[in-house]
């Protein structure tokens, strides 16, 4: 379990565990947050195709889909 402070994420680097389509390395490129400034969603893109993709936070904190840094 990746232990994670949400209001830090912004331009942090993730390593995908089982990486699909090439796309093993992300970096957080965007936060959304609620009225009272709590994030629920982070946009994470892909370094390698540029890609964008939106998913909830939390989903970080699973090391078995998530590495902390570039690996």
């Amino acid at each position: 379990m990746n232990r994670i402070n949400p209001s830090k994420l912004l331009l942090s680097k993730w390593t995908a565990a089982h990486p699909q389509q090439r796309e093993k390395h992300f970096l957080v490129t965007e936060l959304f947050r609620d009225e009272e400034g709590v994030v629920l969603e982070v946009e994470l893109q892909a370094v390698l195709t540029q890609r964008s993709k939106r998913i909830d936070w939390q989903t970080l904190k699973d090391s078995n889909t998530w590495l902390l840094g570039w690996k």
